[in-house]
């Protein structure tokens, strides 16, 4: 099986990273039994986040110390200052049944956090490695100045940025910067938020860059099956697949939703991660399952929006998002 060394950490881990964040939506039963088998196919690292419900928690509950041993663990703080900080990295180790994490990240910050910041992050991060509960320090971001920013200044062991065949060659180019600096890549969206349906063109993509980690997000053990079997006959970048990359490119460019969450929650109930995509969604994958009753009940709710504000304030891609909604909605209609 392929292996990545994850820049100066010099941590080397199986080329399949796990991504946590959706077995917050499954039971402990479902979500132990996929992680079993995450560990009994060799695959070694594992993304949190304080932020992600009960995910800290299901991994505490799984894994035994020796078990614990064999792993790295990743997990992330969205403290905006110290104080802030030690709950949220003494929660984790507590929910986590452990007395350190492998890489423990700033969760994607409004700014790198820095020595001698007003904030006192990066003090607080240094005495937790110093009190040996962190090994190293990562950050994760949507945006590309300030991903820039922190591979730049030194002060970081590791990225975790959005990273698919969809990417841009700015974001390619962030892949770079932390190879020749030494810093570890993590691509979390390696299915762009669910518009990349085809996961070996997904893997193939990504196996091109040797620094690369990716954690894929997977709540469903048919899913994680997927990606178990590319271990032993990883999926190639032919001239085929490369074709159908860039057809897609030009489908999805610029103008889209990724689903990163951020311009939630929606005052209106809005499911914006859906609502904003679901032209591009009924178009590649399973119609009849965005016409459903509920479903249909939960687009309708595009009509109570207020324009407040909040999803583009907080949209790290500066999309217009209530005219995204509008456009998806209209669109949507003619499916009824």
């Amino acid at each position: 099986m392929d292996k990545v060394r994850l820049g100066r950490t010099n941590i080397v881990v199986n080329k399949n990273g796990f991504g946590a964040l959706p077995i917050q939506r499954v039971s402990q039963e479902v979500a132990s039994q996929i992680m079993r088998k995450v560990y009994e196919n060799g695959i070694d690292f594992i993304d949190t986040a304080r932020g992600y419900t009960d995910s800290e928690e299901k991994i505490g509950q799984t894994f035994s110390p020796e078990e614990r041993g064999n792993l790295y663990i990743a997990t992330k703080t969205g403290a905006r200052d110290a104080e802030t900080f030690w709950l949220h990295l003494d929660q984790s180790l507590k929910n986590m049944k452990t007395d350190y994490v492998d890489i423990y990240q700033f969760h994607n910050p409004p700014f790198v956090p820095k020595p001698g910041g007003e904030d006192g992050l990066y003090e607080a991060i240094l005495e937790a490695k110093r009190q040996g509960k962190v090994k190293f320090i990562g950050i994760t971001n949507h945006k590309l100045h300030l991903a820039k920013e922190a591979v730049l200044s030194g002060l970081y062991d590791t990225l975790q940025f959005p990273f698919s065949y969809l990417a841009s060659e700015q974001d390619v180019e962030i892949v770079r910067l932390c190879e020749i600096h030494d810093v570890g890549f993590i691509a979390m969206k390696g299915l762009s938020g669910g518009l990349i349906s085809d996961s070996a063109l997904a893997y193939a993509y990504l196996n091109e860059f040797k620094n690369v980690l990716p954690i894929w997000g997977i709540q469903r053990e048919s899913e994680l099956d997927e990606f178990i079997s590319y271990q032993g006959q990883p999926p190639i970048l032919t001239d085929e697949r490369r074709e159908k990359i860039e057809a897609e490119k030009v489908q999805l460019a610029g103008n889209f939703c990724r689903a990163c969450g951020y311009c939630l929650p929606c005052p209106a109930k809005i499911d914006i991660p859906q609502a904003a995509r679901i032209s591009l969604l009924l178009r590649r994958a399973v119609v009849a399952h965005f016409l459903t009753e509920e479903a249909q009940e939960r687009m309708m709710r595009v009509v109570d929006c207020s324009h407040c504000g909040h999803c583009v304030t907080n949209c790290p891609y500066g999309l217009d998002v209530p005219a995204l909604l509008k456009e998806n909605y209209e669109d949507y209609l003619t499916f009824l």
